[in-house]
């Protein structure tokens, strides 16, 4: 069985369906994870899913902020919810398809000062990434499972358009990197996009809206990212490589998501 698994930040479900919808018809995904829904559970339009061929849904909605969700082709059975965010924010929802444990995230961004004693939101973005690890380190690293979301850390010098001017700025700074580097070793992830396209080469999956043009700036970082467990290696290999990629023209689209979508093949 082959399972297109997909994440991307959408910046509100019901602003984006048209872009959703077009990009599920084009690009096939199976399995959506979706971050910032900015909706409710109640307001999530769960018929357009279902039209668009992806009709087993998981939500944790929040109003107004936040908010994730998972959408499948393929039945979903329930997982234990993790208990990751302090602020109790819907940051976290996880399932599994065909076998595979899928767990989807929207880390808090931090704010602007990269002080936890000065900068409460940075605080609680280590502290999600500090309760995300040890979560993660009482797991079994044979168990497929894959880590996916807006992460909101550009891990590499080559995830970020300048890596001496961003070291300093939340979502680059050594502070961040090394909280995620910890939270990868948990469980010896690899992360599919970075193993698929290696450095030196540059990969981003977003963009601000400030760019009047963002391929002619390209001031990008790689925030989103799917990673997977020693468990999942031999399904996202059995190709005899790993498939995975930024559809960055997406973001060139009517009114889009200022990230881009990012994808995954896995055979089951």
């Amino acid at each position: 069985m082959h399972l297109r698994l997909c994440t991307w930040n959408v910046n509100s479900v019901r602003l984006r369906a048209e872009q959703i919808a077009r990009f599920v018809n084009e690009r096939g995904p199976d399995v959506l994870c979706m971050q910032e829904i900015k909706c409710q559970e109640a307001e999530f339009p769960r018929q357009i899913f279902e039209d668009m061929g992806l009709p087993y849904l998981k939500i944790a909605g929040q109003k107004g902020w936040h908010g994730v969700a998972i959408a499948s082709r393929l039945p979903i059975e329930e997982v234990a919810p993790l208990e990751v965010c302090r602020e109790g924010h819907a940051r976290s929802v996880g399932v599994r398809v065909a076998g595979v444990e899928v767990q989807n995230f929207y880390i808090p961004a931090g704010g602007d000062v990269p002080d936890r004693a000065e900068n409460p939101k940075f605080d609680h973005k280590l502290d999600f990434f500090d309760r995300l690890t040890a979560e993660m380190a009482r797991r079994d690293p044979k168990d497929p499972l894959a880590i996916v979301g807006d992460l909101n850390v550009a891990p590499g010098e080559f995830d970020v358009w300048s890596h001496k001017q961003m070291s300093k700025v939340v979502s680059h700074t050594p502070v961040e990197i090394e909280a995620m580097w910890k939270l990868k070793a948990a469980l010896g992830f690899t992360d599919l996009p970075r193993e698929a396209t290696p450095d030196p080469e540059k990969m981003f999956s977003w963009w601000s809206y400030r760019a009047a043009d963002f391929r002619a700036s390209n001031r990008g970082l790689r925030l989103d990212h799917i990673w997977a467990t020693p468990g999942l290696m031999p399904a996202a290999t059995r190709s005899g490589k790993v498939e995975s990629r930024v559809h960055d023209d997406v973001r060139e689209w009517e009114r889009p998501s200022d990230h881009a979508p990012v994808t995954a093949e896995l055979a089951i």
